[in-house]
């Protein structure tokens, strides 16, 4: 028992020392492992990674990405990332910064990515999700969406999603849903 107090003891004066002398902390291991996923990034064509909060905040940065192919192309889409400490066995949230007429992120910026929730895995990294949100803009889903009026009319007039998504991306018509034809 003597022993468990002088050990507590003993974390109590590492996090006074800490604080007063501004030690660097102990990375945790989902820190370590984002480190490494954020160094081995291959990032698809017309994306890229920055982080707002400078480099020393790893957990928390934003992936912008510009479509050169499908409804998407010349649009520039913000998705900030914050990681959990416990990733990689809790996935990282994601939202979409930029206001955004698509089937599969709703009006509020949340994404409906699989691999984000119930197909998350450990084995999954940083890379893996950046090239799902790309393949978003390529592949927009209608059967799973966050959007449902986009994703009715993606599904019944192909041609007014794509009038819908160049309004939206030349931001002549946005606040919700109900400024574009088709739409309730």
């Amino acid at each position: 028992m003597i022993r468990l107090f002088k050990v507590k003891e003993k974390q109590k004066e590492i996090k006074e020392n800490v604080k007063e002398k501004g030690l660097v902390k102990k990375q945790s291991a989902g820190e370590l492992r984002l480190h490494r996923d954020i160094s081995e990034l291959n990032l698809p064509k017309a994306s890229e990674i920055s982080f707002p909060n400078g480099k020393n905040d790893l957990m928390n940065f934003e992936v912008t990405i510009e479509p050169d192919e499908g409804y998407y192309t010349g649009g520039r889409f913000v998705f900030s990332f914050h990681v959990p400490i416990m990733y990689p066995h809790e996935a990282p949230k994601v939202k979409c910064e930029t206001k955004i007429y698509h089937p599969n992120i709703d009006l509020e910026g949340n994404v409906c990515l699989n691999i984000l929730r119930e197909d998350w895995k450990p084995v999954l990294n940083i890379n893996t999700v950046i090239y799902g949100l790309s393949h978003l803009f390529t592949q927009p889903n209608y059967e799973d969406p966050l959007n449902h009026e986009a994703a009715d009319v993606l599904r019944d007039d192909p041609r007014l999603f794509v009038s819908n998504v160049r309004k939206a991306i030349d931001g002549r018509q946005w606040v919700g849903t109900d400024y574009f034809p088709g739409c309730n």
